[in-house]
């Protein structure tokens, strides 16, 4: 696992948080819900190859 992964999630919550915040002050609550979403899914596919990697390594020390 490398730092940079946890940066990049990071910086990607903190932009999602500021915008949700933003866009929730303006009165545009189903746009900070949908930025918010938005926010998860990119995180989750930056977690994707990290998450296949931990299955193939379980995988191999059980021997399957």
């Amino acid at each position: 696992m490398d730092i940079s992964l946890i940066v990049k999630i990071a910086g990607v919550g903190i932009l999602v948080a500021v915008a949700s915040q933003i866009l929730s002050k303006s009165g545009r609550d189903e746009q900070a819900m949908f930025v918010t979403i938005a926010g998860i899914i990119v995180a989750l596919m930056l977690l994707i190859t990290e998450i296949g990697e931990l299955f193939e390594l379980v995988m191999s020390v059980f021997g399957m």
